[in-house]
């Protein structure tokens, strides 16, 4: 590689391709094989170990089994770790089985119990943490509340910032200085690497649901986390045990998918602008949610390099007029994810975050917009013509 930095545009193109030429091929192999020979009992035995204990597979021993390790996934995770900044990634079937993965591995596997956890946070990762199913106690708190709530069973703080879905920033150097010597797990989602850099910040684990915005195309289902490779050798683990390793189809598009993203993420971020000077102006929204308004502390640009693509809106008659602009919208299209090529609106507290504990819900008044690659002009269009309905409907 040159003998300069490179950009980030550039690192996403290039990252994890870096073998191609001498494999004689221009895009990337994608490796689905389910079982690879062995050289001998001896050799693919101990690779076998290594890898079932999360770390790689021997240079003579082999691949051995998919749920394991797999070269097209690799790739994906050499790219992503990259654009993250990290020494390593590890890529999931979800973005949930990411989450999982990072809670056992930062909990139960050490010995601890207790997680901090700061609201908002995705819904989905909300449930789970409540729930209890991990076998993990959680508090959760404001972000200013973290070091007040550590206890010395606390394995992990978990935090999302832009969150979900009404887009509060948390200062991650202002947690992970709370945390002490506790990692600091940050949902990424929303900001991407092209955006925000969490293990610049000092946090431990920067993840993504990478069905989002590094897939781009609403056509996989992933989670990724960026992390140091000890970390990623526990992440690893826990992947074998539990069999989450994401299928290569979905890693090469993935990988794929990064290319573009410095692209897409410029184009949405410009049309979200647009968007959001032009609802703030609507007589029917009562709030915009958007990284950057009413940021005080100045985290944009202290810690993102812009404020993205989604936005939330308060309509001011509430439920109504919610159903009323879900239902009139015709080139966004009416359905959770976000991130993709494609508008989507979405009402959280009915869908994504249904399962959240009440106290802790998004209103029945908000409504969430993933702003895709369409003619800014014509999703400022859609909008007017659905919020003209909304009108009519709350009369």
């Amino acid at each position: 590689m040159l003998d300069q930095p490179l950009h980030p545009d550039t690192v996403a193109v290039h990252a994890g391709r870096a073998d191609l030429a001498a494999l004689g091929v221009h895009a990337a192999p994608i490796d689905l094989s389910s079982t690879n020979p062995l050289p001998d009992i001896q050799h693919g035995g101990d690779s076998y170990e290594s890898m079932a204990n999360g770390g790689h597979p021997l240079p003579d021993g082999g691949n051995v089994y998919a749920r394991l390790w797999n070269p097209t996934v690799a790739r994906f995770e050499e790219g992503l770790a990259e654009l993250e900044h990290a020494e390593a990634a590890v890529a999931f079937s979800s973005g949930m089985a990411a989450m999982t993965a990072a809670i056992l591995s930062h909990t139960t596997a050490k010995g601890l119990k207790h997680v901090v956890a700061v609201r908002p946070l995705y819904g989905g990762t909300d449930h789970l943490l409540d729930s209890g199913l991990l076998g993990a106690e959680v508090t959760f708190c404001a972000e200013d509340e973290v070091h007040a709530h550590l206890r010395p069973d606390t394995g992990l703080v978990v935090l999302e910032t832009p969150a979900n879905p009404t887009l509060d920033l948390v200062d991650i150097a202002g947690v992970v200085a709370q945390a002490g010597e506790v990692p600091v797990l940050v949902d990424n989602t929303f900001a991407t690497p092209l955006l925000q850099n969490p293990l610049d910040l000092g946090a431990a684990l920067s993840l993504h649901s990478a069905t989002k915005y590094i897939g781009g195309h609403g056509d996989v289902i992933a989670g990724v986390i960026a992390c140091s490779e000890e970390t990623a050798q526990a992440l690893r683990r826990v992947r074998a045990i539990t069999g989450a390793l994401l299928h290569p189809l979905g890693a090469y598009l993935l990988h794929r998918g990064l290319a573009t993203l410095p692209i897409r993420i410029e184009r949405q971020q410009q049309s979200a602008e647009r968007v959001v000077a032009w609802l703030a102006q609507q007589p029917e929204v009562a709030e915009v949610f958007y990284p950057g308004i009413g940021d005080h502390r100045g985290l944009i640009p202290r810690q993102m390099r812009g404020g993205g693509a989604m936005i939330a809106i308060r309509l001011r008659d509430g439920y109504a007029a919610a159903e009323a602009l879900t239902g009139s919208v015709q080139l966004f299209t009416h359905a959770v994810s976000l991130g993709g090529v494609d508008s989507l609106v979405q009402h959280p507290a009915a869908l994504t975050h249904r399962p959240v504990a009440a106290a802790a819900r998004p209103g029945a008044d908000i409504v969430r917009i993933s702003i895709g690659l369409e003619d800014v002009e014509d999703l400022i269009g859609d909008l007017a013509q659905a919020l003209s309905r909304v009108t009519a409907a709350v009369r």
